[in-house]
This record gives C-alpha cells, sequence and structure tokens, in this order.
C-alpha cells in the first residue's frame, strides 16, 4: 500500500513551535544556503542572477584554479585518488595530511613546505569567492534574522553552520541584534571554550557556532583569534582530526557543542541547505538522535527523496529524523510522497509559503528545501502569530449566549497516511 504525507499537518505543527518561543531550536545551517540567494553584478537582489556564493562543486573549481603548474598536478593526483569525493574540504584535508607526514620526501613534485604553501594558495581563494557581502535588500538571511529576534524566548536560538562567510554576521549587526560565536575579547578575542560549553547568557543573545571555521580567524601565539578580516583564511576547515591541540580546541568544543544540544531533552533541529554527507556532523546527528529519543531534527532538502540519499538513508535507521524533500518525505521511518489535503478555509496563502510551484508552469511541490522559502516561511509564522495577538487583544469581550465565529474555522486535516 503506497503511503502518503499530508504537508499541511506537519506545517501547521511547525508553524505553532516556531512561533511560540518556548521550545529549544537550532538551525544546521549548509552550503546550499546561499545558492537560494541570486544577485546581479551591484549585489542587488536578482532572480535571474547568479548565486550569492556557489555550491560546493563550483567552489572547489575555482578554489583550485590559478596555481602554479606543479600545484596543478599536485591537485590533479589528489583529487584522482578522491574519486567521487573529491570537493574542497576533502582535498584540504588530503593536503594537510600529505603536509605533515612529507617531510623532505616530495609527492608530485612538492615536499611537506610545498604542500603547506599549497593549502595557503587554496585558502586565499576560497576568501575571494566566499568573502562577498550581504545584499542590502531584504534576503533569507535577514528573515531568519527576524523571526529569531521576534519574539521572547526561552532559549536561545542556536545556528550551526558549515560555511566560512560572513553572511550572518552581516545580517545579525544590521539590526543589532546581540550573538555570541565563541569569541570573548575586543582587541584581538580569543576563542573561549569554556563560553561555548555554557549557557549562562540571556535568551535573547543567538549563538553562532561556525563548524568548519571562518574567514577572519586565524592563530596568534597559540590562541585562536578573530578579526583579521575577510581575507584571512588560514582556519578555513583545518581537519580537526588531525590538527595539534590549539587548532584542534575551536572545532572539538563547536562538534561537542553540537552533540549537547542534541542531547539535551526536548531540543528541535531544523537543517537547510546541508547534504548529510559531512561525515563528522552526521556521526553525532546518528550517535545523539540514538541516546536520546526525545529529540527531533526535520531536514528540509531541495531535492527529490531519491536525490537525498544520504539523508533518507539516516531518517530509515533514525525515526527522530524526518527529511521534507520537494517530492515527499521521510516521517517516522515511513517514506511517502506529499499528497495535500482538503485546503481549509483561511489555509490558502500559508499553503502557497511551503507548497507552490518553484517556476511558471510547473507542478506544485514542496519549497522549504530553498533557504529563501524557509526563511520566509519561519518569518511569516512570528509575523501572523502577532497580528493573531494583536487582534485578540483588540476584540470586546463577548457576552454570554454570543458564539465565537473562529471556533468553527479551527485547521483540521486528516494524518499523514
Amino acid at each position: 500500500m503506497e503511503t502518503f504525507h499530508n504537508p499541511d499537518r506537519f506545517m501547521s505543527d511547525l508553524r505553532q513551535v516556531l512561533s511560540q518561543g518556548r521550545k529549544r531550536i537550532g538551525i544546521l545551517v549548509g552550503a546550499g544556503a546561499p545558492l537560494a540567494i541570486r544577485v546581479n553584478d551591484r549585489n542587488e537582489i536578482d532572480p535571474k542572477g547568479a548565486s550569492l556564493i556557489p555550491g560546493v562543486e563550483a567552489l572547489t573549481e575555482q578554489a583550485t584554479s590559478g596555481l602554479s603548474a606543479i600545484q596543478s598536478m599536485a591537485i590533479k593526483a589528489i583529487r584522482e585518488s578522491l574519486g567521487s569525493n573529491a570537493n574542497i574540504e576533502s582535498i584540504l584535508s588530503r593536503i594537510r595530511l600529505l603536509e605533515q607526514a612529507l617531510g623532505k620526501t616530495e609527492v608530485q613534485g612538492l615536499d611537506s613546505e610545498g604542500y603547506k604553501e599549497l593549502g595557503k594558495d587554496i585558502c586565499k581563494n576560497i576568501a575571494k569567492v566566499v568573502g562577498v557581502y550581504l545584499p542590502k535588500q531584504r534576503n533569507a538571511y535577514s528573515d531568519l534574522i527576524a523571526w529569531i529576534t521576534g519574539t521572547v524566548r526561552s532559549n536561545s536560538v542556536e545556528i550551526f553552520t558549515t560555511n566560512y562567510d560572513f553572511l550572518f554576521e552581516e545580517a545579525f549587526e544590521r539590526v543589532r541584534s546581540p550573538y555570541f560565536d565563541g569569541f570573548s575579547g575586543g582587541s584581538k578575542p580569543f576563542f573561549d571554550p569554556v563560553s561555548v560549553a555554557g549557557d549562562d547568557l540571556p535568551a535573547r543573545w543567538a549563538k553562532l557556532w561556525k563548524m568548519h571555521g571562518s574567514l577572519g580567524w586565524a592563530l596568534e601565539d597559540g590562541a585562536v583569534v578573530r578579526g583579521h578580516g575577510r581575507e584571512a583564511a588560514e582556519l578555513v576547515y583545518p581537519d580537526h582530526l588531525k590538527y595539534d591541540l590549539t587548532q584542534k580546541q575551536p572545532y572539538s568544543a563547536l562538534f561537542e557543542r553540537l552533540k549537547r544540544f542534541l542531547l539535551t531533552p526536548d531540543s528541535l533541529l531544523l537543517t537547510i541547505g546541508f547534504s548529510f554527507r559531512d561525515a563528522h556532523i552526521c556521526a553525532i546527528l546518528d550517535e545523539s538522535l540514538a541516546m536520546n529519543a526525545n529529540t527531533a531534527v526535520l531536514a528540509f532538502q531541495y531535492q527529490t527523496l531519491e536525490n537525498e540519499e544520504p539523508a533518507v538513508k539516516l531518517a530509515s535507521d533514525r525515526p527522530n529524523l524526518s527529511v521534507y524533500a520537494s517530492d515527499g518525505a521521510v516521517i517516522g521511518g515511513v517514506p511517502g510522497n506529499w499528497r495535500p489535503g482538503e485546503l481549509p478555509k483561511n489555509w490558502g496563502s500559508i499553503r502557497e509559503s511551503f507548497w507552490a510551484s518553484r517556476w511558471p508552469k510547473e507542478p506544485a511541490l514542496f519549497l522549504l528545501g530553498d533557504f529563501t522559502a524557509f526563511s520566509r516561511f519561519c518569518a511569516l509564522a512570528q509575523a501572523n502569530d502577532l497580528i493573531a495577538q494583536s487582534l485578540k487583544r483588540d476584540e470586546p469581550e463577548k457576552t454570554d449566549g454570543e458564539i465565537d465565529s473562529s471556533e468553527s474555522t479551527d485547521l483540521k486535516v486528516e494524518g499523514g497516511q
């Protein structure tokens, strides 16, 4: 018997959670997120423009171009040895492994020092690609920050991102919204793992965890510091399993923070733009979901279920991970296609925020795997809740015998199968 899931049912529940501010919520943001923001040559929002930051494949090509002939030969050999797993991060990991292992011995014409310089050159290229500025117009990042700052919360919203850019930092700072990224100090902010592990900040402070490092991070006098600008990329994706203790510290502390979040009772992690191909993060998700049945992960994926195999596989093993793809979902370990139910009263405009055509003359599908649609959905959930509260405050008190017409228009949808 074929199984179907009703998106109205699950998005109604999610809207309620997003608008209330009581649940502990985290968001895991991957490289697919900034792909949804398209800009023209003037860095203005333009649906026909190019992605603000390219995807992993394009980033890999751009970061490994413009190298010397001998460096290009070394990159070619590394890519051939990695096969289908070759991307910018696996290439950097292999380069740093060779840097540590070779000494004066040469492989593909480079010794340890040669691979060290190769890694630096690639990181400089990465900085040129991802060191972009956030468009001034309303965009997905500003919508997400509007949702975060739009309500009184019991717990801080925690953003875990594998991206190296400054887009979240810009979005927070434009609206003067406080956030903590693990660094403390003014002249040369230093990484403080004790503060990362704690929960002492007010709930109105968001937390921003850069899981793979960031532009602007550098190593000074044995400490990781922040504030070196967009050109500084030396601590972008160090292989945290192979670095010495000093350089390992930010990454081990941040990965431990993700695990702690997932093991906290009644937590909800939303993932967007994340491919589930990061072995380290997926291992933490798998272990934590197995240990804590009260934590839920909702994965919003851009492609069809068939093309989201890593996420689907993990969701099949861990029923507290749900995958919401464009054509269907895996919920409670059960895969099924989307099938919206009968349109409830006053629900049409809300449904359009998550179920509509991506392009003219195409069939409707689930939209929230797109970062722009996801962020707008969050912002609208908050805005509609505030409007409803305002209208409720303005209503005159009912006298005995009066009937509240809203009681007959509550959203009622059938189950997902």
